[in-house]
C-alpha cells in the first residue's frame, strides 16, 4: 500500500436545515464547494476529478450540482453508499490522490431530505434490504419505521447483553446537546438532560427509544479538496492536516449468521475498519483525541464507542460516566453535536465529520476546540452496507 501523504487541502459546509427550509441541492452543493476551494486557496480549474455523493436524487445530479462552479470537463462521478455515502466519495478521492492517478481531487456529499423517516423509493425490483428486513422481523419485530426497527432493536439487544438502561443512550443525548451549543452550524441547539431525553414522545416503545435519541432528516451540503504532498508544495498549501490511514468495510456472512441486531446494525463492520485504521497508522486507541462518530441514534453511538475500541466491550456505561467522552475526559465525541444535533443530511454527512475533524486539528474549532488534539477519527456507516473510518493527523 503506498505511503504518500494525501492532504485535505481545504473544506467547506453550508448549515444544516430541516426539509423545506433550505436551498436546492444544486445551490448547497456549489456553495460548499465554493467555501472548500477557497479554505484551500484555489479556484475550481485546478481540480482534476471530482467525486461527487448522495442518496437521493436522480443520475448525474453531481454535474447539476458542480456545473454551478464550473465546466472544466474534468471527470465527475456519482456514488451512493446510503448514510457512508460522503466518506465513500473521500475515500475515492483519497485513493485517486495517494495512487498518483490525480494531485487535486474533489469530495462533496449533499442531501435533500423528504420530511419524516426514511423509505425505500423503488418498489418493483428486489430491495438491497430484503435479507436484513427479514432478520430483524424474526429477532426484533417491532412495529416502527425502518431505521427505528434496527437500531431500536440493536440497543435493545445491548441493554439486555450488559444489563444497561434506556438511561444511558439518554446521557449520550444530553451530551450532545452541550456540545451542539458550542457550534453555530448546528441545526438542535436546546440543551437537554438526560430527563427531557426520556420524556420525550416514544418512537418504538418496545427499545424505550424517545424521539430526542433519534438525529432528525436534514437537507445540507459538505466539501474537501485533497492535494499530494508535491501539488501543495508547489503551490503552498495548507499542509497541516493529512490523512494517516482510512479503510472502507462492508458486510461479512457474520452480519446474518450471528442473528445479532448488534452486528446486523453494522458493529462488525466498523471494529474491522477501525482496526484496519489503527494497524496502518500505529496508532492505539488511547492516542485519539477526537472522534466524530455515527450517531445516527444515540443508540449507535453507544455501540460504536466499543466497535471503535474507544472502550472495552460492555464499557460504554463507565465511559459515559466517568465523562470520559467529552470535554475534559479522555476521548471528545463529536464536538459538532454529532448527527443527532447538527442534523444528518446523509450524502453530506461523512464530509461534514470531515471538515469538523479538519478544523479541530487546525486549532480553529472556536468554542469547540479540543486542546491539544493531534489525532482525529472518524466513523462514517450506512447500512446495507458499507463503513468508512479515517483517522486524520496534524503534521
Amino acid at each position: 500500500m503506498s505511503q504518500a501523504k494525501v492532504f485535505v487541502a481545504g473544506v467547506g459546509t453550508v448549515p444544516f436545515g430541516k426539509p423545506g427550509a433550505t436551498e436546492s441541492y444544486d445551490l448547497m452543493a456549489a456553495a460548499a464547494t465554493r467555501r472548500a476551494l477557497a479554505d484551500a486557496g484555489l479556484r475550481y480549474t485546478d481540480v482534476q476529478q471530482a467525486i461527487v455523493g448522495y442518496v437521493y436524487g436522480d443520475s448525474t445530479s453531481g454535474q447539476r450540482a458542480l456545473y454551478g462552479v464550473g465546466m472544466s470537463g474534468i471527470p465527475i462521478i456519482n456514488v451512493n453508499n446510503n448514510c457512508s455515502t460522503g466518506s465513500t466519495a473521500l475515500f475515492l478521492a483519497r485513493q485517486l490522490v495517494e495512487a498518483g492517478v490525480a494531485d487535486c481531487v474533489l469530495a462533496v456529499g449533499f442531501e435533500q431530505m423528504l420530511p419524516g423517516a426514511l423509505t425505500e423509493h423503488w418498489s418493483d425490483r428486489p430491495s438491497p434490504f430484503a435479507r436484513f428486513d427479514e432478520l430483524c422481523a424474526e429477532i426484533a419485530p417491532f412495529e416502527a419505521p425502518l431505521a427505528l426497527r434496527y437500531f431500536g432493536g440493536a440497543g435493545l439487544e445491548y441493554m439486555a447483553r450488559y444489563g444497561v438502561k434506556a438511561n444511558l443512550f439518554a446521557k449520550v443525548r444530553a451530551k450532545a446537546s452541550r456540545h451542539a451549543l458550542r457550534n453555530p452550524t448546528a441545526l438542535l441547539r436546546q440543551v437537554v438532560s438526560e430527563e427531557d431525553v426520556l420524556a420525550a414522545p416514544l418512537i418504538c416503545p418496545e427499545a424505550g427509544m424517545t424521539r430526542l435519541m433519534a438525529c432528525p432528516p436534514t437537507c445540507g451540503a459538505a466539501a474537501a479538496v485533497l492535494v499530494s504532498a508535491d501539488f501543495a508544495a508547489a503551490r503552498s498549501l495548507d499542509r497541516r492536516v493529512f490523512i494517516a490511514a482510512q479503510a472502507m468495510t462492508t458486510d461479512r456472512p457474520g452480519t446474518f449468521d450471528k442473528r445479532s441486531m448488534l452486528a446486523l446494525v453494522g458493529a462488525d463492520m466498523s471494529r474491522e475498519a477501525a482496526d484496519l485504521v489503527y494497524q496502518q497508522a500505529g496508532v492505539d486507541p488511547s492516542e485519539i483525541d477526537v472522534v466524530e462518530l455515527h450517531d445516527c441514534f444515540a443508540q449507535n453511538e453507544i455501540i460504536t464507542y466499543e466497535a471503535l475500541r474507544l472502550c472495552p466491550e460492555g464499557g460504554a456505561e463507565k465511559f459515559v460516566a466517568d465523562g470520559a467522552n467529552t470535554y475534559g475526559g479522555l476521548i471528545v465525541t463529536n464536538p459538532s453535536g454529532g448527527l443527532l444535533c447538527k442534523g444528518h443530511p446523509l450524502g453530506a454527512t461523512g464530509l461534514a465529520q470531515c471538515a469538523e475533524l479538519v478544523e479541530q486539528l487546525r486549532g480553529e474549532a472556536g468554542e469547540r476546540q479540543v486542546a491539544g488534539a493531534r489525532n482525529a477519527l472518524q466513523h462514517n456507516l450506512g447500512l446495507g452496507g458499507a463503513c468508512v473510518v479515517t483517522l486524520y493527523q496534524r503534521l
